[in-house]
């Protein structure tokens, strides 16, 4: 595949800038010696047609939400209403200085305040940031209000172990770790739900709190979860509410009901942001009353008619993003909310939990499945077992062939040969047909022609890749010996 140097040739130019009387006739002496490059910058040199040519011709070869099906598990891609988009670009949202005096970004000011009072209604909570860039940031902003809160009582000494069900997202335990805690697992018991025996042998006066994924990552909503909410409680913990899977319960229970302390959103999977590539993300978090005082600064704050950030926060953790944080996330969630409304926020986990099922129920007649019964927004097949030498990998690779963004692999770790699928609230029954379809053939492919999977993809534009040479030897650089 071509890369724009490949396409380079000397002497041409995309765009050409005429001289102009005011310009110095020596640019370089306007700049200080610290900024002047030695040598030409060894830029590609291509025609404007070209240089569109060649990048239109790249993201063509992208697949995205809005090219089909995105059936990660766990922090899904999910349907981002047009219109939404649209508002967040108007000009007054999307240019606005974040120095701007207060005067100036009412408007703004106001919609983070109402989307933060939304929100806490959302999730029974007592008082929200909204700073926190994703779902990891929010549970790291979680751990340090933790870590905070036990410093004030004196016994962040001895308080020194966050628990975490096998089945927890997977960055809970580095977010523990970053904010100096021991994680400490707690297994699933044979439903896929945390074992409480198994929780009651290591919850003790050490326990800081415990983080828990709700619904986990096999998509089973903790029944037990006043008890798990006890038993932390009377050891001295906080309870930490991992609420990216919002859109399976939304509108229909609350954590703060369910006796949790701090709770986080994913904005960019729930509430109308797609993402996935690296952004963009929003992990608002919402605690209870006795943890207000550690939010971290600003705060967007009313005050009489007028909205301002607040900072007189002495006991605050302290700033954990720039301003109000990703403001055009904030922008389409406020959108989306109010568009919807409390019956439409209903069907969205309604629509959720039945596409799941009505998937699930199908694909065990041909995959097996993890755990049994009624999932919520999401399940865990095993990929494991079809043909020779068959895996996960192997099904997930020959789905792009198919023309569908693959499942989450391998993970959860609890389970052997992993295949993790949510179809999400927003895909259509004749979508998740096909889908299904194209999972029935793969299985039959795999029993009839284990060699075709092995070797998928083969109708893509880059085949199988060698992804663990990817990870631990990146090349994230062009240079003229082709090497990072």
């Amino acid at each position: 595949m071509e890369t724009i140097f490949d396409i380079s040739k000397s002497g041409r130019q995309s765009t050409f800038f005429p001289y102009l009387d005011w310009l110095s006739e020596d640019p370089e002496s306007e700049l200080d010696n610290g900024l002047i490059r030695s040598g030409k910058p060894g830029l590609p040199e291509v025609t404007q047609p070209d240089l569109v040519r060649h990048y239109v011709r790249l993201s063509k070869l992208n697949y995205g939400v809005d090219d089909g099906l995105y059936p990660l598990g766990s922090c899904t891609m999910k349907h981002n209403p047009k219109p939404n988009e649209d508002i967040a670009r108007i000009e007054e949202f999307q240019g606005h200085h974040p120095l701007a005096s207060y005067d100036l970004v009412q408007g703004n000011l106001r919609l983070s305040y109402e989307l933060g009072q939304l929100l806490k209604k959302i999730s029974g909570m007592d008082a929200i940031t909204l700073q926190p860039s994703a779902g990891a940031h929010g549970e790291l902003t979680g751990m340090l209000m933790i870590r905070k809160y036990h410093h004030e009582n004196g016994q962040l000494d001895k308080r020194n172990k966050i628990l975490l069900p096998d089945s927890s997202h997977g960055t809970n335990p580095a977010s523990a770790a970053v904010a100096g805690f021991e994680a400490i697992e707690v297994k699933s018991n044979d439903q896929g739900t945390v074992d409480i025996d198994g929780l009651k042998e290591v919850a003790d006066e050490n326990t800081a709190g415990i983080m828990l994924t709700v619904p986990n990552t096999l998509g089973i909503f903790e029944k037990d979860i006043l008890e798990v909410a006890s038993i932390v409680h009377d050891v001295g913990g906080l309870c930490y509410f991992d609420g990216a899977n919002l859109n399976a319960f939304l509108g229909k229970v609350k954590p703060g009901d369910l006796g949790m302390d701090i709770t986080h959103f994913n904005l960019h999977k729930t509430f109308s942001t797609p993402h996935g590539g690296g952004g963009p993300g929003s992990g608002p978090v919402a605690v209870k009353e006795n943890l207000e005082p550690y939010l971290p600064v600003p705060i967007v704050e009313k005050n009489n008619e007028e909205y301002q950030f607040g900072y007189d926060r002495p006991k605050s953790i302290g700033r954990v993003n720039s301003f109000p944080g990703a403001f055009g996330v904030l922008v389409k969630a406020y959108c989306y909310i109010l568009a919807l409304g409390d019956e439409g926020l209903k069907r969205v986990s309604e629509n959720a939990v039945l596409n799941a099922n009505y998937l699930k129920e199908k694909l065990q007649k041909v995959y097996t499945l993890a755990y049994k019964g009624s999932c919520k927004h999401e399940f865990v097949l095993n990929g494991g077992g079809l043909g020779e030498g068959v895996k996960t990998i192997d099904i997930a690779k020959r789905l792009l062939d198919y023309g569908y963004h693959p499942p989450t692999v391998y993970f959860p770790l609890i389970v052997q040969e992993a295949l993790m699928i949510e179809p999400t609230e927003t895909e259509t029954k004749e979508t998740l047909d096909s889908f299904f379809q194209a999972m029935v053939s793969i299985a039959q492919e795999a029993a009839d022609d284990p060699e075709l999977l092995h070797n998928a993809p083969t109708e893509t534009p880059v085949g199988r890749l060698n992804e663990t040479q990817a990870a631990r030897n990146p090349i994230l650089r062009w240079t003229n010996s082709g090497q990072s």
